[in-house]
């Protein structure tokens, strides 16, 4: 693991999520840009200290020394957003396969380089957007794909947060320290934060691109460098438009990610804050709330399902399934054989059309506001 060592947030999710299969065992880390610190939470996660590094650049030179039989699988990058490509690209030169916390870099140019770099060393490349491995969400991207919503009209998805409604980064708050830094965390803050998780939601559903948007995007809290409201007009692929709107100043809200897609013969909608449960909508008849779990759900998605129906599965069980997954991959990687052509997971593919997302997005809304298309090739 490259960052998560001690007072990070996401790097403990990623070493539960890794390790719920008893697939992944943490052997090694560069926890912290501080050599010192990245000592001390190596030892907290109880690991050889030999093999606790001061930086990434001695843990690639250190364990691509190491003999087969100990060499590492893969590495996750669990660091602030200008340390994603750097040891990402190192990494991937060196042999090793990449589990990579989003968005994938710090900007559009960096995402494109680390496609050309992922696509000639042949390694697998993962992008934890986790929402992604949620069964219900699964099962939504199967009834459109079945046809069951006819074509799609409408996307409405949103990402509304408040945990940043005060300066709070300028009371030390680590997280919010580094996701107000332009230098740290790129053109946006709210958008790579939690609009990419929309975007990829909206388009892992309905199989639809954004060509186009108009985005609004707000500083509300004075002195604040990056935005913290976001609210974009969208317009998909055939022919379908879209509301998108990202905030962490909407007070009271916690992690509200939904989404509701609309289509000529029926419409869906979930809520990430009750990830069981998929409403479906006729126009003829009452809506439904499927549940996982249940024998009706399809065998594409319920292979996701971790528990029996009534046993809630949420955040740590669908970034878990995104690790399953990737070990598929990894595992195939390794022993030398084909990979199986079910794999489910994002790759670098979402990554470049996030931060091509972000980069439109920010364009917009420095030109008041205008209509672009995305620059994703």
């Amino acid at each position: 693991m490259i960052g998560g060592g001690r007072g990070a947030f996401i790097g403990a999710v990623h070493r539960l999520a890794a390790a719920m299969d008893g697939k992944a065992e943490l052997v090694a880390g560069a926890f912290s840009s501080d050599p010192a610190r990245s000592k001390a939470s190596g030892a907290d996660l109880l690991l050889d200290p030999a093999r606790v590094y001061g930086t990434y650049a001695e843990m690639v030179k250190g364990e691509a020394a190491m003999p087969p039989e100990r060499r590492l699988d893969f590495v996750v990058i669990a660091t602030p957003n200008h340390e994603h490509f750097p040891p990402a690209k190192l990494f991937l030169e060196a042999g090793f396969n990449v589990v990579c916390d989003k968005p994938v870099t710090l900007n559009l140019p960096e995402a494109k380089r680390l496609r050309a770099i992922v696509r000639k060393t042949r390694k697998v490349f993962v992008l934890t957007h986790n929402y992604t491995g949620n069964v219900m969400v699964k099962q939504a991207r199967r009834l459109v794909q079945s046809g069951r919503l006819g074509k799609i009209r409408k996307i409405v998805v949103e990402y509304p947060q408040g945990w940043l409604s005060t300066p709070l980064e300028t009371t030390g708050h680590k997280q919010a320290v580094w996701r107000a830094d332009p230098k740290r965390s790129g053109a946006a803050n709210c958008l790579g934060d939690v609009g990419t998780h929309a975007e990829n939601l909206a388009r892992t559903i309905t199989g639809l691109r954004i060509e186009s948007l108009c985005a609004d995007l707000t500083s509300f809290v004075t002195g604040r460098k990056l935005e913290d409201d976001a609210n974009i007009l969208v317009r998909f692929q055939e022919g379908a438009k879209g509301v998108l709107h990202a905030s962490q100043i909407s007070v009271g809200e916690e992690n509200n990610l939904n989404i509701r897609v609309y289509g000529t013969k029926a419409g869906i909608e979930w809520h990430q804050e009750r990830p069981d449960e998929l409403v479906v909508k006729f126009p003829d008849r009452p809506r439904q709330i499927w549940r996982r779990g249940n024998p009706y759900i399809d065998a594409s998605a319920g292979r996701f399902a971790r528990v029996p129906a009534g046993h809630p599965e949420g955040y740590l069980e669908a970034f878990g399934n995104v690790y399953r997954e990737a070990f598929r991959a990894i595992a195939a990687e390794v022993g030398n054989r084909p990979q199986p052509k079910d794999l489910d997971f994002p790759t670098i593919d979402d990554g470049v059309e996030g931060m091509a997302f972000i980069e439109a997005a920010v364009r917009s809304s420095r030109n008041g506001s205008r209509w672009v298309r995305l620059r994703r090739e």
